[in-house]
């Protein structure tokens, strides 16, 4: 997650509160994915961002994730991410992201 992206995180969660957000991720890869859910809930690993050492703890989802999935319009998710997902490796995203929730 980019320098930018933390801190507007940051910022969302000091406007409204932690316990109001919900982060939705589109990365491509289940390492990428955890690396990102990792910063807004523990704290930013590489120590570089606006989230070093801020454990946030926010409720973090992949949007290939049947939790998350099921929430959209069936078509407008397949318009939107349906071809991308069919070349993902949705198993290994999923397990990154039960992970990272699994430590907060």
């Amino acid at each position: 997650m980019d320098l930018e992206n933390q801190k507007r995180v940051k910022d969302f969660a000091e406007e409204y509160g932690a316990e109001n957000l919900v982060v939705v991720l589109g990365a491509a890869e289940g390492e990428a994915a955890g690396l990102a859910a990792e910063t807004v809930t523990l704290g930013d690993p590489t120590f570089a961002g606006p989230l070093t050492g801020v454990q946030l703890g926010l409720a973090v989802y992949h949007v290939c994730e049947p939790e998350v999935k099921g929430e959209f319009d069936e078509a407008v998710y397949d318009e939107q991410v349906g071809m991308m997902e069919m070349v993902l490796d949705v198993d290994d995203i999923v397990s990154e992201m039960e992970a990272i929730r699994e430590q907060v």
